[in-house]
């Protein structure tokens, strides 16, 4: 086994690292505080290729491998867990959904310009009585001639509002369960198609969260994904990718919660040394360390293993448990390193810690993760 990155890997590790710490860190707590969206990095990491890193380069992509996707995750997230849930909902669910599924013609007018952030794509799937159970779809697209017309809502959809093109999963026929659903792409002009009000949260408040109505919005049947009643599948396959892409998010946030205890507690002195001379403080960091280095060889096998052709779905929900329960608890401790200053805004980490717990949430919670992984381990 090979645990050495290549020297690709490196150089797009390295350069999110030096874009998030030139264009992501300053300003990022007054977009946190403000609930801010960060258009004008959004647009730079589209330009840089972080948008579509997976996607072939004839669609415009970067054509790069899922643990260069991984190694660029953890590295924006470290600094800005708003900018990089967009980059996630981008890469491993509306890009990659599209060339997996999409016919050349959907290729050609929707993943091009996403690929290179010209487009922003939306994953619309939970809704608010359907959040990780996908069966229970409720918004319905009905066919009428050439068009399907589209009556719904959905909730908690990350690049809501800054989107253009729109995922969207739907009953196609209820009497045969999720075997009647299907998967269509939606253009933001679309009439009938509405924006509902952001969300105010708890954390990754600067990332794009609204609600979407659809009052009999006309869809045309050319931009269906694969056949009639393919929507199930498509959701699931799509959020193995999802998942992988949280748990990177997860990973960063907990790898930067821990890179600032670090450097604090050699900063910081009590009882007249650096409180990293204390054995309670070397035992935290310790174990953070620790934490954060399993989570990462899981990441990264789960990537590798996408990479290869492997049914990665059980190891991406196993990277996506860990790495979120690592994340809540790296981020708590790296507040209580800190002492004081951890509960205030200027040293970054109470707001990791608060955007760390949506990581135990969105892509299937906790619970959701164990059965899948469960699934797999009695198949």
């Amino acid at each position: 086994m090979n645990f050495e990155l290549t020297e690709e890997q490196i150089a797009v590790r390295d350069a999110a690292r030096e874009f998030a710490k030139a264009e992501l860190l300053p300003g990022v707590i007054d977009r946190d505080t403000e609930a801010k969206f960060p258009a004008e990095q959004v647009k730079q990491m589209g330009e840089l290729g972080f948008l579509g890193m997976m996607v072939d380069p004839k669609y415009n992509g970067g054509g790069m491998d899922t643990v260069s996707y991984v190694l660029a995750m953890e590295e924006i997230s470290k600094i800005d867990a708003s900018a990089s849930v967009c980059m996630s909902v981008n890469n491993s669910l509306v890009c990659w959904g599209l060339e997996k599924y999409g016919t050349e013609e959907q290729k050609e007018k929707y993943l091009k310009p996403l690929a290179t952030g010209e487009k922003i794509g939306a994953f619309c799937l939970s809704e608010p009585e359907a959040g990780s159970d996908a069966t229970s779809q409720s918004t319905s697209a009905e066919r009428s001639g050439d068009h399907y017309i589209l009556n719904g809502t959905k909730n908690w959809i990350t690049n809501g509002n800054t989107a253009s093109i729109y995922l969207v999963i739907a009953q196609t026929d209820s009497s045969k369960g999720h075997k009647g659903i299907s998967a269509f792409i939606v253009d933001r002009e679309t009439e009938g198609f509405v924006v509902g009000r952001k969300e105010d949260k708890l954390g990754i408040r600067g990332s794009d969260t609204h609600s979407l109505m659809f009052s009999d919005a006309k869809v045309p049947a050319e931009n269906r994904i694969g056949d009639e009643g393919f929507g199930f599948t498509f959701a699931m396959e799509t959020l193995n990718g999802g998942r992988l892409g949280i748990a990177a998010q997860a990973l960063g946030i907990a790898s930067g919660a821990y890179e600032l205890a670090l450097a604090y507690s050699k900063e910081r002195k009590a009882f007249g040394k650096p409180i990293s001379q204390h054995q309670a403080i070397q035992f935290k960091l310790a174990d953070m360390a620790t934490e954060i280095e399993a989570a990462r060889l899981l990441c990264i096998k789960a990537a590798w293993m996408k990479d290869q052709g492997m049914d990665y779905s059980q190891a991406s929900a196993m990277a996506k448990l860990y790495a979120s329960k690592v994340a809540m608890e790296v981020t708590v401790e790296a507040v209580q390193v800190h002492g004081g200053y951890g509960y205030v805004k200027e040293y970054h980490v109470e707001r990791l810690m608060r955007d760390a717990k949506i990581t135990q949430i969105y892509e299937g919670t906790s619970e959701i993760q164990k059965i899948v992984i469960s699934r797999g381990l009695l198949r």
